[in-house]
């Protein structure tokens, strides 16, 4: 029997690979605009027979090859006679460029530039700035730093006074008073432990202790969340009308106060495909203005035209980089062409979205659209990822007119977008006290020529945010 061990065998296998070329095709076809900039800029960083242009549009880097073998010691010449100007100059200017930034006046210039950027404060900041124009003693400053060090964005304390205590060593009744401190600070309801306590702290600082909508809060917070508006009218002994309106006050306060100091984020789009309405027609065009036009430099193809002799390895990195650089061209040239022959084909068949809004959106498949457009179905999947359009119903992704849908009784086609605008529009002008259920919405769609299953109807309303029946009711 053969002793066990490590051994080298060979085999044989074909596999396909991506070659970097399509990799990089590929790549640049699934970017997005404000990403391909960048993406330009690091390929332009990378190789040197690349330069932009800025008023020339995208070539498809259809340019004649240079000549094959050629000789170019004196273009060379030329570029080093050029690197040694170049230095000379750093060289000179470098003095006057320290003795700018060195001076006090431009310091200050500069400091006060960077000082004037304004700076989102946030909760904790505001709490601090709040906390050092209160007089406290060193051990209560002490304790109440730990407190707002341990309030969340949302405002909610994130820690008991009990374990503070056993962290800290500072007596409990210390965290207890100085919470009660900074509870008393703007937002109103910051430092509160939950949402029970959050509510009431806000209806303390309006005066309203003695209020309903203090009680039902205090003693009631259970049912106010699941809308038992009669169980909380039969403990207290008021009307549901009256518990409804309370409710309906109580849902006026912020539930989460830190939120006032969150910062907005800042999701810039930017749209690939503009669509625009001219003669009663609507015409696409690409915003190619975000895309750095390319060609390939001028000196180096007469460097690689001219009949001098040189190195062999310099001559094959140029040629190498003016391949690289013709197919960068081309894949982008092959990019806009893509997402304009697939914009051409959703503008055609979503013309009712584009004159009357998403309750017209039409059912379309990514692969109905590859079959027109003479690609694949990946391909399309690619070329509307992360892309955007503006149209005159506002600026929409592009993978939003992709949608499936349902048949009517009519042999109309709607799409799930249309269903959902549907349930909206049903729910928004149902009668209150008595709200439409699944069931109910699903007869209507029906009657409609809708066929829709109640679950259907159920995953919708939630995708919409819309709270089921006994919780919309209104007393």
């Amino acid at each position: 029997m053969a002793g066990q061990g490590m051994r080298q065998t060979q085999n044989l296998a074909l596999q396909q690979v991506l070659s970097p070329q399509l990799q990089q095709s590929l790549l640049i076809l699934q970017t997005p605009l404000l990403e391909l900039r960048n993406l330009v800029q690091q390929e332009m960083e990378t190789n040197p027979v690349l330069e932009e242009l800025a008023d020339q549009p995208v070539t498809d880097g259809s340019e004649v090859e240079p000549a094959a073998d050629d000789n170019f010691k004196s273009e060379f010449e030329k570029l080093a006679s050029l690197d040694e100007e170049w230095r000379d100059y750093m060289a000179q200017s470098a003095g006057y460029r320290d003795g700018f930034t060195t001076s006090k006046e431009a310091q200050e210039k500069r400091q006060f530039v960077f000082d004037s950027i304004p700076v989102q404060e946030t909760l904790q900041q505001n709490l601090i700035g709040q906390l050092n124009q209160t007089v406290l003693s060193a051990s209560d400053r002490k304790a109440a730093e730990l407190i707002i060090g341990n309030i969340d964005d949302n405002g909610f304390l994130q820690s008991t006074p009990e374990d503070m205590a056993l962290n800290s060593g500072i007596p409990q009744e210390d965290f207890e008073k100085m919470l009660a401190v900074i509870q008393g600070f703007y937002p109103a309801g910051v430092g509160a432990r939950d949402l029970r306590e959050c509510l009431l702290v806000q209806l303390q600082r309006e005066g309203r202790e003695r209020s309903l909508e203090y009680r039902i809060v205090s003693e009631h917070m259970d049912d106010l969340g699941k809308r038992r508006f009669p169980e909380i009218a039969r403990r207290i002994g008021v009307s549901v009308e009256d518990v409804q309106k309370a409710a309906d006050n109580i849902a006026r306060l912020n539930p989460r106060p830190g939120q006032l100091f969150a910062a907005a984020p800042q999701n810039y789009v930017l749209p690939d495909v503009i669509v625009e309405k001219i003669d009663n027609d609507y015409q696409i065009s690409l915003n190619n203005e975000q895309i750095p036009h390319l060609r390939i430099s001028n000196l180096y193809k007469d460097i690689v035209a001219s009949g001098d002799s040189q190195s062999a390895d310099v001559k094959d990195y140029v040629r190498d980089k003016i391949r690289s650089g013709k197919f960068l061209i081309r894949s982008i040239h092959q990019r806009q062409q893509t997402i304009s022959n697939i914009a051409q084909e959703i503008v055609s068949r979503q013309r009712d979205f584009l004159d009357h809004g998403p309750s017209h959106l039409k059912p379309m498949t990514m692969a109905e659209v590859a079959d027109v457009v003479g690609v694949h179905e990946t391909t399309v999947s690619r070329a509307v990822s992360g892309k955007y359009m503006a149209t005159p119903q506002g600026v929409f992704e592009m993978k939003y007119f992709f949608t499936s849908g349902y048949q009517t009784a009519t042999g109309e086609s709607l799409s799930n977008t249309s269903v959902k605008e549907a349930v909206l529009d049903l729910i928004k002008h149902e009668n209150g006290s008595a709200p439409l259920s699944d069931q109910e919405l699903v007869e209507i769609l029906g009657e409609r020529g809708i066929p829709i299953a109640r679950r259907t109807v159920a995953k919708y309303r939630t995708e919409l945010n819309i709270l089921p029946s006994h919780m919309r009711r209104k007393y």
